[in-house]
């Protein structure tokens, strides 16, 4: 593959990617870097790259793995689930995408994955499972238990809201 079809294949996919990513993450920042990872790791195998079928599900897939690495090193390291600091990456966001993206940290990595690629990224249930390695009622289970999570979280966060608008 030459790099003019790398650059390509960046510039039509790199913004999806990091978007979707984010969901995965939580932090645009972290979502940035584990998409770089995975370009970084396509520049440095051209002839595997260019055989591939769809070379952005590849890419999608590699900065999962590479998100799931990550975290899974972060907790280790503490021994506890680490306290998540707020990026500035946050700071010009609308109220509801912060607190949706809060909700989406809370839930278990594997519900949070499954929602944020489907339902963030609009990825069919067939290509999520491709992109998490799982079978597609797998994908469906963390949907529905996702989407009950985050109803609930999200509903507690607008009752918090109300509290505080009401004092």
């Amino acid at each position: 593959m030459d790099d003019r079809r790398l650059r390509e294949v960046y510039a039509a996919a790199y913004p999806r990617l990091v978007g979707q990513l984010t969901g995965v993450t939580g932090d645009p920042a972290e979502a940035e870097d584990v998409v770089m990872e995975a370009f970084a790791r396509a520049a440095a195998r051209p002839r595997e790259f260019e055989e591939l079928d769809n070379p952005e599900a590849w890419l999608r897939t590699v900065a999962v793995n590479l998100a799931r690495s990550r975290w899974r090193r972060l907790l280790r390291r503490s021994h506890l689930l680490p306290q998540l600091v707020e990026s500035e990456a946050y700071a010009d966001l609308p109220e509801d995408r912060i607190s949706l993206m809060a909700a989406l940290r809370a839930l278990p990595t594997a519900q949070r994955e499954a929602i944020a690629l489907h339902h963030l990224a609009g990825l069919p249930v067939a290509e999520v499972a491709l992109t998490l390695g799982v079978p597609e009622g797998t994908v469906k289970a963390r949907l529905a238990r996702g989407r009950a999570a985050l109803a609930t979280l999200l509903s507690e966060t607008t009752q918090e809201d109300d509290v505080v608008e009401r004092r």
